[in-house]
């Protein structure tokens, strides 16, 4: 067997597929394991939750605050004496009864604040509208994260079919090129160069599969398991727009990083208007009643206890407290004029991503359109080369030059099929929603 013959064999032995204990799974699946896992996620739900917290507490304030307290004393006398002597060598003689009880009841209320418990209803409120456009965003952006290496294994494994291809077709060269040689037809060079071929092709193979793998633990790690995974194969459709381009800018205005700037907002106004309500009386009211009693056993008597109850408003003006309360007015009006300079902006980058999220879409579905019909002429020169090669119509030069072009065309497609995928995946993340 000649050495030619020897590599080809080489060659096709090293393009089969090697064992992989990672588990398939399919996008959706990738997805609602990120949706659990991703740390991005669990702490946009504990936000959630403190922000939850937060308007619950803002309301309680309205309630009025209750407290109960209850206690027994017992004096005991030293060595069973009746008396004893206090600190300043007094004797105290004991009572009959040694047990004393006490319990109270208490309830206040703040019956006016300036408003400033509307005005931290609504702040938390406000703060629980960012921490749910929080939430869509870091959703949509694990699940960009997500689609992102999972497209990735999908090209890895578009490009490990390719280069599979790219063997084979120059395996199928170095076998004519060796009859051809043996004919006498051409020179040795021709072999030499279908060798080379035939080793770059087993190379790209061995790139592809690297890039598979790395593709693979990268998507492994995003979904948050232990144990390995890899994407499944897909349809292989290409994404499509559900809705047109009008429709795409309205969904921007409420995407979730305008929505979030948007609450950021409205709790900037309520923190200023909380501020003002420092300049205003505040009116509060509380109530108590107590009593006590004494006995000779743990628990008390019936009867035992003498009652007795009190009820207090009372009414604070703070008139000068070294202009603490202007600092605060200030700090809360630059706090809200940075808010609202963040959602102009938040509006202008949705905006200006939209633009170019969308462009990268449509140039995208040109380039599939485009490199899908460059791939099928470049498949049919190649052919008619290899043809006209075989019989002595043409040189090498021009094989290998209809192979190049093969070959390039195969890497275009992939690409554009992984950068169609991609811009569409960025809208999605950009409106918040599914198209």
């Amino acid at each position: 067997m000649s050495p030619a013959l020897v590599l080809a064999t080489a060659a096709l032995a090293a393009i089969a597929a090697p064992d992989s204990a990672a588990r398939a799974i399919t996008h959706d699946e990738a997805l609602a394991l990120a949706s659990r896992n991703a740390t991005q996620i669990v702490s946009a739900l504990g936000d959630r939750r403190n922000a939850a917290a937060g308007v619950r507490s803002a309301v309680a304030a309205f309630i009025p605050s209750l407290s109960f307290t209850a206690g027994d004393t017992r004096q005991l006398p030293a060595g069973g004496a009746r008396t004893r002597i206090d600190a300043n060598g007094q004797v105290i003689t004991l009572p009959n009864e040694p047990w004393s009880y006490n319990a109270g009841l208490g309830a206040s209320l703040q019956l006016f604040d300036g408003g400033s418990r509307f005005f931290a209803l609504s702040q938390a409120h406000s703060r629980a509208r960012v921490a749910a456009a929080g939430e869509t965003t870091q959703r949509f952006a694990v699940a960009l994260a997500v689609k992102q290496s999972f497209y990735d294994v999908l090209a890895a494994r578009e490009s490990e079919a390719a280069a599979a291809a790219q063997v084979d077709q120059a395996r199928q060269q170095l076998r004519t090129s060796i009859l051809r040689l043996q004919a006498h037809a051409v020179t040795r060079s021709d072999s030499l160069r279908s060798e080379i071929l035939l080793r770059q092709a087993q190379l790209a193979v061995t790139t592809a599969r690297a890039a598979l793998a790395a593709a693979s633990a990268t998507l492994t790690r995003v979904v948050g398991l232990d144990e390995p995974i890899t994407a499944a194969p897909d349809s292989g459709a290409a994404p499509a727009l559900t809705v047109d381009a009008a429709t795409l800018a309205a969904l921007v205005e409420e995407g979730p990083a305008v929505t979030s700037a948007a609450a950021a907002l409205d709790a900037a106004r309520a923190a200023r208007r909380s501020a003002w309500t420092t300049y205003l009386p505040s009116v509060s009211a509380s109530y108590s009643r107590s009593g006590s009693g004494t006995g000779t056993t743990l628990l008390p008597p019936a009867g035992a206890f003498d009652y007795s109850g009190s009820l207090r408003l009372s009414l604070s003006f703070p008139i000068f407290d070294q202009l603490q309360r202007e600092g605060r007015l200030i700090a809360a009006e630059v706090a809200e004029d940075d808010a609202a300079a963040e959602l102009r902006d938040a509006r202008l980058a949705a905006r200006a991503s939209l633009v170019q999220s969308l462009g990268d879409f449509r140039t995208a579905e040109e380039r599939v359109a485009s490199q899908t019909a460059t791939l099928e002429a470049a498949g049919e020169d190649l052919r008619v080369q290899q043809q006209r090669y075989a019989v002595g119509g043409s040189t090498l030069l021009d094989v290998l030059t209809s192979q190049s072009q093969v070959d390039q065309a195969r890497h275009d497609l992939i690409r554009a099929r992984y950068d169609l995928r991609i811009a569409h995946a960025q809208l999605e993340a950009l409106v918040g929603r599914k198209l």
